[in-house]
């Protein structure tokens, strides 16, 4: 390598990180994934549009020379391997494990379902569409999984733009993704170890298999609590470094990566877990995996993702047969996969409708899987392109669909639900158990509810499942309990503050305690919304946070949920 490369590489991250993020968050504003905005930077970049229209220039910043192209490739790659890390920190395995129920149906069934309608469906396309026509059982099992795959990173966003995330949906929705992933990547995994050219080897099959569930039993169960124990070891010993968990939390990603890619599997496998593993401490704070998580999305996946655009001409290799048949099934039938494995729960219909709209996207994780198998010389360009373009259409529709879904419903006012006398201006209790007991305790003794002890055990349980701290200083904790008529709303306010392990670390001076009956009708997802959307006014929440009689606090609480309505499920 010399200077000439290393100015040439500067010059090429400059441009695709600067335009490519640029872009994305100019979408973001208007509601779509940032991930079409870095794709689009690559294709303006790369031989599909500058390579046409100024083929010198394209070549002059982007030369066909193996040492630059390594370069950005290395880069690419470690954007990869950290966002399957990063992916994996968003997985909560202990939720997903006692929300086993709903988790385990959604994401099993969700996973199964395109998986054997994708590998049903690949093995009947014509030849021109294999690279190598003896691997045709290959090349269907590999996009069938390419088909069965959603993407977390896409819906969590999406989730949270809605001020869904904290709501049962969410929980049921992200437990039901972890579930997906986890199942997911063992396959890819095994599907990877058996792209030979020399075919399926059944001993292999079985040697690969077996590993891959061996592994990942073991970082799912005792890898769990030795990471526990090293971060909250290092925690404890570097507490004025908290950068310092994010290296422990980045070498075990290598270590597991290279100790999966040793074995013949991916070292994607071996990030993902790792993440998993790293993720489910509960000595992670959220500060810390926010501040790994915007290192990746700023800087890492915006080249990966544009650096694809610049691998192949988009349009001569647009193919309208295998783009419709990539997104038309992986769309279909994702969305069937986790409608079926939705029957049977305690979800309404509404609500079931939501979870097979949620997964749907195929986004960031189907672009990497499906870059994989190119690699591998499984999947032709064409291909390929099929599955780019189908993640984008299906992340483009996952949010407006999401939202109809939730719109669709009759709506009510949210102000009905509120126990104005319940209100308490300046809450006494300085932790997060002692602000829902005082909640619980001053509904009970308004006749709200019966028994505060049943209600904060509820809530205080529905907490360590997920928290509901929402950022900028509020909580919405909430919680189905039998023998209500219908949702229950209290306010509280702390003036000094109270530690909720929130988003952006700051404490929680805003608590909404929400009840909903244990059989209703879907409310407490609109609820929630709606809260969370009032309180995304700054002013409406400086004028909460400021009132100081009984009156202002309810003409504030007034402003924030006013003309916030709320839908009622007609099941």
């Amino acid at each position: 390598m010399t200077e000439e490369h290393l100015g040439l590489f500067l010059l090429q991250v400059f441009l695709l990180l600067g335009l490519a993020r640029g872009f994305g968050e100019v979408l973001r504003r208007f509601g779509h994934p940032p991930l079409v905005g870095e794709i689009a930077i690559g294709l303006l970049l790369g031989p599909t549009i500058l390579g046409r229209a100024w083929p010198e220039l394209q070549s002059a910043i982007f030369p066909a020379d193996p040492i630059q192209q390594a370069m950005l490739s290395t880069v690419a790659w470690f954007g990869v391997l950290f966002l399957l890390l990063e992916t994996g920190l968003e997985v909560d395995v202990s939720a997903a494990w006692r929300q086993r129920g709903p988790a385990l149906r959604v994401g099993i069934i969700g996973v199964l379902v395109p998986l054997a309608v994708g590998f049903w469906l690949s093995l009947g396309l014509p030849e021109r569409y294999l690279a190598d026509a003896s691997l045709r059982i290959l090349f269907a099992l590999f996009l069938g999984t390419t088909i069965a795959i959603s993407a977390m990173v896409i819906i969590a966003r999406v989730l949270q733009d809605l001020d869904l995330v904290k709501s049962d949906l969410g929980l049921v929705t992200l437990c039901g993704y972890a579930v997906n992933d986890i199942l997911a990547w063992v396959i890819l995994s095994v599907v990877l170890g058996l792209a030979t050219p020399a075919g399926v080897n059944v001993t292999k099959v079985i040697g690969v298999v077996a590993f891959s569930i061996a592994f990942t039993a073991f970082s799912l169960s005792y890898g769990l609590r030795w990471v526990d124990r090293s971060i909250r070891f290092v925690s404890q010993q570097l507490p004025e470094q908290p950068g310092a968990v994010l290296t422990l939390v980045s070498c075990l990603g290598l270590a597991w990566g290279a100790a999966t890619h040793g074995v013949g599997l991916t070292a994607l496998l071996g990030f993902f877990l790792a993440g998993i593993m790293a993720g489910d401490s509960h000595a992670l704070t959220e500060r810390t995996r926010q501040i790994l998580s915007q290192m990746v999305h700023s800087v890492f996946v915006p080249l990966y993702f544009a650096g694809i655009g610049l691998q192949y001409d988009f349009l001569q290799e647009f193919d309208w047969y295998i783009v419709g048949f990539v997104t038309v099934i992986s769309i279909v039938a994702k969305f069937a996969g986790a409608y079926l494995g939705a029957l049977g729960t305690s979800l309404s219909r509404s609500d079931r409708l939501s979870v097979g709209i949620a997964f749907i996207p195929s986004g960031v994780t189907g672009i990497v899987v499906a870059d994989i198998a190119l690699s591998h010389g499984i999947l032709t360009t064409p291909v390929f392109v099929g599955i780019v373009v189908s993640a984008i259409v299906s992340s483009l529709l996952v949010g407006p669909l999401l939202s109809w879904s939730i719109r669709r419903r009759k709506a009510v006012s949210i102000l009905e639900y509120f126990v104005r006398p319940a209100t308490i201006p300046n809450l006494i209790g300085t932790t997060r158990s002692e602000v829902i007991d005082d909640l619980c305790q001053n509904l009970a003794a308004h006749g709200a509810i019966s028994d505060a002890r049943e209600c904060a055990a509820a809530v205080r349980q529905r907490e360590e499942l997920l928290g509901t701290g929402t950022g900028h200083g509020a909580a919405i904790p909430h919680a189905r309990m039998d023998g209500l008529a219908q949702p229950i709303v209290a306010f509280g306010r702390s003036m000094a503050g109270v530690e909720w392990d929130a988003p952006d670390g700051l404490p929680v001076h805003l608590v909404f305690l929400v009840l909903t009956p244990t059989k209703g009708e879907g409310s407490q997802l609109q609820i929630l919304a709606a809260i969370a959307h009032g309180l995304s006014d700054d002013a409406a929440r400086e004028q909460l946070e400021k009132a100081s009689t009984d009156a202002e606090v309810w003409a504030a609480l007034d402003r924030i949920v006013h003309a916030q309505d709320l839908a009622r499920v007609t099941d």
